[in-house]
């Protein structure tokens, strides 16, 4: 019985080892020694954070000011307004649709309807749960779909107004 247990576990040993193998193609590195690459396919991944300035930004949503959060697939600002805390976000997903957007935020069960920004269509959304935020969806000329999303403090200005001038000042930019 004692040697059945050991083939056993010499067998499962075996099976384990072999199973996690892997062949990884392509040449190895030292750490440390890449230096990037020649493609340009990513050179400007940030400037979409750049489509409004942080002053137009302030202005928008009526804050004082602006400060900068995380940048990346999605960026972030936050601002104080008379009313207190106010949340910005802004997205830009290069092979997006207002179709899938729509349908995205439609089976959150956010409320999605139809708006005009500078003459491109786009859709308005709201959180039946959160009354003071608000997001806007529209095609960018560029290429793809951008966002805004506005998060007022209780008693602060329309979220959907601003994150709508937001929209209207992205498509002036053309990013």
């Amino acid at each position: 019985m004692k040697r059945v247990r050991i083939g056993l576990a010499l067998a499962g040993s075996l099976v384990l080892l072999t199973g996690c193998g892997s062949v990884v193609t392509g040449t190895p590195r030292a750490e440390g020694s890449y230096g990037g690459s020649d493609s340009q396919e990513f050179a400007n991944v940030l400037q979409e954070c750049e489509a409004v300035t942080d002053e137009q930004i302030a202005g928008a949503v009526g804050a004082d000011a602006v400060g900068r959060g995380f940048f990346g697939a999605i960026c972030r600002w936050d601002g104080i307004g008379a009313a207190g805390p106010i949340k910005i976000t802004f997205n830009w997903f290069e092979t997006g649709t207002l179709d899938h957007e729509r349908a995205a935020f439609e089976h959150l069960g956010y409320v999605v309807a139809k708006i005009d920004i500078n003459g491109s269509g786009g859709y308005e959304v709201r959180q039946p749960a959160d009354p003071q935020s608000c997001g806007v969806s529209a095609s960018a000329p560029a290429g793809g779909v951008f966002g805004w999303w506005v998060t007022e403090p209780q008693g602060g200005a329309d979220p959907c107004e601003a994150a709508a001038k937001l929209g209207a000042l992205t498509l002036n930019r053309s990013i």
